[in-house]
């Protein structure tokens, strides 16, 4: 992913769409599909310099509103270990310390080889050892019970666990969209 600011791109209803960069943003302003805007600090791009010597600019808002809708009832974020380690805070949930992500596994609560599914709300992020500790065991009979409970990202916490960059006005918009569940990265 890369390191400068995104524009957070919203259907015209106000659902989050995708993270675009500035420049994308830019065009979708120069072809009329913008419809409103959001935030006070805008990220100002530089262009070429005119006859007269002038450089040509334009502030893009750090969230437009797009003609396109948003399909939010259809959403289901793809189930990814990058995804899941920020929704779990990078903690494994069995023993609470926290780990950089090359320590950290998915384990199935309840588990696959005993028909448990591969689905946000059976996973979480598990150490090394806890998950080779509970093994092909469900939590109460390995006795080691869940920090938290696992659940699906909604649109808007999605949005927040798939951009680490994210400014104060982006912020300010998604948090109002997050469940109870969600824990900020």
């Amino acid at each position: 992913m890369t390191t400068k600011n995104l524009i957070l791109r919203l259907g015209v209803c106000g659902s989050p769409i995708r993270w675009v960069t500035p420049e994308k943003a830019a065009t979708l302003m120069v072809k009329n599909q913008v419809v409103w805007t959001l935030g006070e600090r805008s990220i100002v791009l530089t262009g070429g310099q005119d006859r007269t010597g002038h450089t040509s600019q334009l502030a893009v808002p750090p969230i437009v509103a797009t003609k396109k809708a948003a399909k939010v009832a259809d959403f289901s974020p793809a189930l990814d270990n990058r995804f899941l380690f920020r929704r779990d805070r990078y903690l494994c949930l069995y023993c609470g310390k926290r780990f950089a992500a090359r320590d950290l596994s998915r384990d199935h609560v309840f588990p696959r080889a005993r028909g448990g599914l591969d689905v946000w709300e059976n996973v979480v992020t598990a150490c090394k050892p806890c998950n080779q500790a509970k093994a092909c065991r469900t939590p109460e009979e390995a006795g080691m019970p869940l920090l938290a409970i696992p659940y699906k990202p909604n649109v808007f916490e999605f949005a927040l666990l798939a951009n680490h960059r994210i400014l104060v006005d982006q912020m300010a918009f998604l948090s109002k969209g997050v469940s109870s569940y969600f824990r900020m990265p």
